[in-house]
């Protein structure tokens, strides 16, 4: 049986589940576009090729090798795009919770039912069918779950919505000795430099007490100062609307002091090697342009308690 343990975001990792790039399928065509990154990307003849995704997850795999942490990757669907691990499903505490993805998304989850086989069938857990709500939204940090989402009332006509407040309300039931907080996010269907398409779009916390965030992904600024107020303005490293746009939040930590990013963060990555990071820089910049990253295409399962 895998021991899960999902405790925080920074944790040392020990196992987790890295998407794949392998046998990716076609570009898709602007109507099959999921986010307004991709749409723009398939529109101007941009959207990244498979040989060199792969050649990206493939860096990251090495990272993980280094520091060995025990890498499953998913069963390999033919003509599919299987990158983004963290849609499919999440881990707090010792529970692995199914997201209700896009229906058709639904065989990426049969993908790794070779890991879910694993944990202990007690574990595992699919919310109820209204419940929208996707591992990028959902981010632990000690005694508290962030969860991102979307109030507008036309939630149902943004694709771009991935969670729902009874999402929300699902894992306050689920985990009732936690502190759940939720943040309104701010969507758009066309435009990619105003779409936070989840939480980790414009926050993530690294190391113990600090934090990566963009303002603007927010559409309450209470739910900024509620942040700002917890690590510590000192502790935020602040993004630009274009570092959001090129996904400079969504990093990925292997351990408190190790931080995984793209070798263009110039000035993130300096901001980390000044506050006592070891950044181990990889290409990843062709996948960014389906506005996702390295926490995207990882589901932790395993980190230190």
């Amino acid at each position: 049986m895998l021991p899960l343990n999902i405790q925080n975001e920074t944790s040392r990792l020990r196992a987790v589940v890295l998407g794949t790039a392998v046998n990716n399928g076609p570009t898709p065509t602007a109507e099959e576009a999921y986010d307004p990154k991709s749409l723009e990307h398939i529109l101007a003849g941009t959207y990244p090729v498979e040989a060199d995704m792969i050649t990206e997850m493939e860096a990251f795999n090495q990272v993980f090798k280094k520091y060995d942490v025990e890498v499953f990757r998913p069963d390999i669907i033919p003509n599919y795009n299987q990158i983004f691990s963290r849609d499919i499903g999440f881990v707090i505490d010792d529970v692995f919770i199914k997201a209700n993805i896009l229906p058709d998304r639904e065989k990426e989850l049969d993908a790794i039912q070779y890991v879910i086989d694993h944990i202990d069938p007690t574990k595992v857990v699919r919310p109820p069918e209204e419940v929208h709500i996707e591992g990028g939204d959902v981010m632990l940090w000690n005694d508290y779950i962030f969860i991102g989402t979307y109030k507008g009332s036309d939630y149902k006509d943004y694709i771009t919505a991935r969670t729902n407040m009874q999402g929300v309300e699902y894992i306050k039931q689920l985990f009732p000795h936690k502190k759940v907080k939720e943040f309104d996010l701010v969507k758009s269907k066309l435009e990619a430099r105003d779409n936070a398409l989840h939480l980790d779009c414009c926050f993530q916390p690294v190391g113990t007490n600090k934090g990566i965030i963009y303002k603007s992904g927010f559409r309450e600024e209470a739910d900024y100062v509620f942040l700002v107020n917890l690590f510590g303005k000192e502790n935020l490293f602040h993004i630009t609307r274009d570092e959001m746009y090129h996904m400079n939040s969504n990093v990925f930590s292997i351990a408190p002091d190790v931080v995984v990013s793209e070798k263009n963060f110039t000035r993130l990555n300096n901001w980390l090697r000044e506050n006592g990071f070891t950044v181990e820089e990889i290409p990843y910049a062709e996948i960014a342009k389906q506005e996702g990253l390295l926490r995207c295409s990882t589901l932790p399962l395993v980190r230190d308690k």
